[in-house]
């Protein structure tokens, strides 16, 4: 069996298996079920999608690819950051607990105690309201 021809098998198999983890996280994209099964599982596009571009680097001999592959991991993991922090400043709403635009919190179904603090504060006094009450 000569190198050539192992290199040839090997590439084969990982594309094969490439092509399965590719179909697996594309489900996994599409049907989610949050927001965060999606941020990951497109980072794991990007990590499979690196490994098509070094089996091809290997198949073809060329090394500009391998540079590529870097690129492009460079790029995937600033976009993972960006949709963490998105994630982040977003807030932990999960699947049926989304709140609707316009509710208050004791509408939304906050706690008893952010409830009351809602109800209890009292509007803050514009200017004009200031004015009219010291004449």
């Amino acid at each position: 069996m000569t190198p050539e021809l192992i290199v040839e098998y090997a590439s084969v198999f990982a594309i094969v298996i490439l092509v399965l983890a590719l179909l697996i996280t594309v489900y996994r994209v599409v049907v989610g079920p949050t927001l965060p099964d999606r941020v990951i599982a497109l980072d794991m596009l990007v990590g499979i999608v690196i490994g098509f571009i070094a089996v091809i680097a290997l198949r073809t001999g060329y090394t500009l690819y391998i540079d590529i592959a870097i690129a492009l991991g460079l790029v995937g993991f600033l976009a993972t950051v960006a949709f963490a922090r998105f994630v982040l400043a977003r807030g932990r709403v999960g699947e049926g607990e989304a709140v609707q635009p316009g509710l208050t919190p004791a509408k939304a179904g906050a706690s008893a105690p952010a409830a009351k603090a809602a109800k209890k504060s009292k509007p803050a006094k514009t200017p004009a309201a200031i004015g009219k009450e010291a004449k």
